[in-house]
């Protein structure tokens, strides 16, 4: 929790524009004066502390813990530590839709992005599905081959429509670039509503790592999948809308923690969405002053990390150490 507090003031202390402590102090306090009293002096540090780093280091912490979130469940789902959130097709959903939206409907491109990711899983789970059932390698399978297919569509499209899509590059690259506090709302609802529900739920997802031996213990664990894949769903895709897609978070901060406090889901669940914020601000913090005064989009920040992360995953696996 001080961990992620810390990383939340670095993010507003440190960016593009150097302003000493005292004078993001001053901003902070006008902010908060303006919230219960309704009166503020808005000068142009007020405008760069209030209305464009404290919303964007929130919008921030909050993707940051529904990707880490959506991380555990996705990690417990196909029963593997190197799974991922996107797997389920929700980022080459949201790019198809990105692409036709960025050329027809510019003005509702979230939204349209949002709409295709969460068809994407639907479509990933009816090819999966079998009868009533969704075996785990089917699901992982589905979402493999979706993502190439619609990967293949998006860069289509960009091609087709040339640069009217063209900036369907930038937006999946994921920044927090024009976040408001327009964005936090739904955001922190999903946010507190997605982690209590895993955590509530931590003795399921225990089980369902044993997969069907876990019947023999009580749990619906059909039933339970279908759960778990709309958890994912929702968590990973209400951050799409605002910030594009993230890529690795929902892969490094589950693995992190989980070297941290083992691999119990009654201290993993609370724990990686404490993290995932952390480390998604500081990602964040580091692509705003790297190359002031460019902003760098956040995802290219987090795929350098996860990169080199996965691989050494993949090392760590092939030497039997990986949890």
């Amino acid at each position: 929790m001080f961990l992620s507090l810390g990383s939340v003031l670095i993010g507003i202390y440190l960016g593009p524009v150097f302003l000493s402590p005292s004078k993001v102090n001053w901003a902070i306090f006008q902010g908060l004066k303006g919230l219960f009293i309704g009166t503020t002096k808005k000068t142009g540090i007020y405008i760069i502390v209030w209305e464009i780093r404290l919303p964007r280091v929130i919008v921030a912490y909050l993707t940051g813990t529904l990707l880490a979130s959506a991380g555990v469940a996705a990690q417990a789902l196909f029963k593997n530590p190197l799974a991922d959130p996107y797997l389920l097709g929700i980022s080459g959903g949201a790019a198809v839709g990105a692409s036709l939206a960025f050329a027809f409907f510019p003005s509702h491109v979230g939204s349209v992005a949002f709409l295709f990711s969460l068809i994407s899983v639907y479509v990933v789970y009816k090819v999966a599905k079998i009868r009533d059932r969704i075996p785990v390698e089917n699901l992982l399978l589905a979402g493999i081959a979706y993502g190439f297919m619609a990967g293949a569509i998006t860069s289509y499209l960009i091609v087709v429509l040339g640069p009217k899509a063209h900036l369907t590059w930038m937006w999946l690259m994921g920044s927090f670039n024009g976040a408001t506090w327009n964005n936090v709302p739904e955001l922190l609802i999903a946010s507190v509503l997605g982690v209590l529900f895993l955590h509530l739920n931590w003795r399921n997802l225990n089980l369902l790592l044993l997969g069907d031996e876990s019947i023999a213990l009580g749990l619906d664990v059909d039933f339970f999948r279908k759960v778990v894949i709309v958890a994912i769903a929702l968590m990973t895709s209400i951050t799409v809308p605002g910030v594009g897609i993230i890529g690795f978070v929902g892969l490094m901060a589950p693995h992190i923690v989980r070297f941290m406090v083992g691999p119990n889901h009654k201290r993993l669940v609370i724990n990686t969405a404490l993290f995932g914020g952390l480390l998604l601000v500081l990602a964040d913090t580091l692509a705003r002053t790297i190359a002031r005064p460019l902003d760098i989009p956040v995802g290219i920040i987090t795929s350098m990390m996860g990169g080199p992360f996965f691989l050494y995953l993949l090392r760590r696996q092939k030497r039997g150490g990986l949890l």
